[in-house]
């Protein structure tokens, strides 16, 4: 396990003693799961924005789904006419 210095200020390590007294945890262990939820969600935002580029570049070659179509695969959602859902024009 690595060791790193982080200076908190005050407000914040104060916050932090008061959530370590109440959770009975260490404040080592508070830190770690937050930063641990902060790099999952940075992870995720990566993600998105990737699939959303990725989207982009589907749309700039023509490969679209209709709204028409969309829509009438939602509205067919947990009836037992469901369909699959639409396929893009190539």
């Amino acid at each position: 396990m690595g060791v790193t210095s982080v200076r908190i200020q005050a407000r914040l390590s104060q916050r932090l003693d008061e959530v370590s007294s109440r959770l009975h945890r260490s404040k080592s262990s508070i830190i770690n799961q937050a930063v641990e939820a902060f790099l999952d969600q940075q992870q995720l935002e990566e993600q998105r924005w990737q699939d959303t580029l990725a989207a982009l570049e589907s749309v700039r070659q023509g490969r679209l789904v209709t709204a028409d179509a969309a829509h009438a695969w939602v509205e067919s959602w947990g009836t037992e006419a469901e369909t699959s859902a639409p396929e893009m024009d190539q």
